[in-house]
C-alpha cells in the first residue's frame, strides 16, 4: 500500500513478530516491498496474495467500492469472465515478483470470501497449485470475551456472517487449509494503550491455529483515515513488553503454514 506498511512489516517480521506479509500486487509500493522481503533471507516471513477488488486491482474496470462489490457479489452480479482474469492477473503478479507461489490468500477488506469471489478464487487455486495448495484466511469470529464491546463484537460477526461458512466448505472441498478463527477485528480507533488492551484480550482466548492480523505501520500517506491506528498496532507489536504478554497467555507465535502442517495431538 505504502512504504510505512512495507517498513513496518519487514521490521517486525525481522523481530520475529509478525510471521506473515499480505501482498497488495498493485499498489503502489509492492515493488519497493519485494526487495526489503527478500533482504531479510532466512528470517522472511510467509507472503501470501491480498486479493484486491477495491483498492489497486489489475484492470481498473475490476476496481469496485466495498458496498457496492458486495452487493454485486450477493446478487450474482459481477461479471465472472472478467473477476477470474483479475484473479489471475494478481497471482500472475504475484509469481512474477516472489518466483513462487503464494503461502497463503487471503483479501484485501475480506473481498475473498464474498459470493462468486470465492469460487473463483478457489477453482483458480486448484487449477494452478495441484500439488501444495496455499490455505486460504477464515474470518470465523472468536467468542465475546475476545471483543469487550458491542461494536467490536458485531463488526466481527458482520465480517465473518459475509462468506466465512460458504469459503470454509468449498476449503474442505477442495483440499485448502484454513486458520481457525481471525483476531484483531475491532474499529480502529482509541490510543496505543488501548490497543494494547485488545491484544491482550485477543491473547487471552487464542487457540491453535487462530490468525491475528495486524494493519501495522510506520507512518502514512495523506488521507489514509488508517494512520493513526497503524502507527499504534506497530508501537504495541514492535515494544518489549510484547515479550511478557505471550509469556502470560502462554502464546508462541509460529507461521500459519507450520501450524496447519503439524497433526493434532
Amino acid at each position: 500500500m505504502h512504504a510505512g506498511v512495507n517498513a513496518a512489516a519487514v521490521q517486525l517480521a525481522a523481530r520475529g513478530r509478525v510471521q506473515a506479509a499480505s501482498a497488495l500486487v498493485g499498489g503502489p509500493a509492492w515493488k519497493r516491498g519485494v526487495a526489503l522481503l527478500r533482504s531479510l533471507g532466512a528470517d522472511a516471513p510467509e507472503v501470501g496474495l491480498h486479493l484486491d477488488l477495491t483498492e489497486f486491482p489489475c484492470h481498473p474496470g475490476m476496481r469496485f467500492g466495498l458496498t457496492g462489490l458486495v452487493a454485486r457479489a450477493y446478487g450474482r452480479g459481477l461479471d465472472g469472465a472478467a473477476l477470474a482474469q483479475e484473479i489471475a492477473a494478481q497471482l500472475d503478479a504475484f509469481e512474477a515478483a516472489m518466483g513462487r507461489a503464494p503461502d497463503y490468500v487471503d483479501g484485501h477488506q475480506h473481498v475473498h470470501q464474498l459470493p462468486m469471489v470465492r469460487d473463483a478464487l478457489v477453482a483458480e487455486l486448484v487449477r494452478r497449485y495441484p500439488l501444495r495448495r496455499p490455505w486460504l484466511r477464515a474470518t470465523r469470529s472468536p467468542p465475546w470475551s475476545a471483543h469487550g464491546d458491542g461494536p467490536t463484537a458485531c463488526k466481527s460477526h458482520v465480517i465473518s456472517l459475509l462468506g466465512s461458512r460458504g469459503l470454509a466448505q468449498l476449503a474442505r472441498r477442495s483440499g485448502l487449509p484454513q486458520n481457525g478463527r481471525l483476531l484483531g477485528v475491532y474499529g480502529f480507533g482509541g490510543t496505543a494503550a488501548q490497543y494494547r488492551d485488545r491484544l491482550q484480550r485477543w491473547l487471552a482466548c487464542a487457540r491453535d491455529g487462530d490468525l491475528l492480523m495486524s494493519h501495522a505501520s510506520l507512518q502514512s500517506l495523506p488521507g489514509d483515515a488508517l494512520a493513526a491506528a497503524r502507527y499504534n498496532e506497530y508501537c504495541v507489536l514492535d515494544a518489549s513488553t510484547l515479550d511478557a504478554l505471550l509469556e502470560a497467555a502462554g502464546v508462541v507465535l509460529r507461521p500459519m503454514g507450520e501450524i496447519l502442517a503439524t497433526p493434532a495431538p
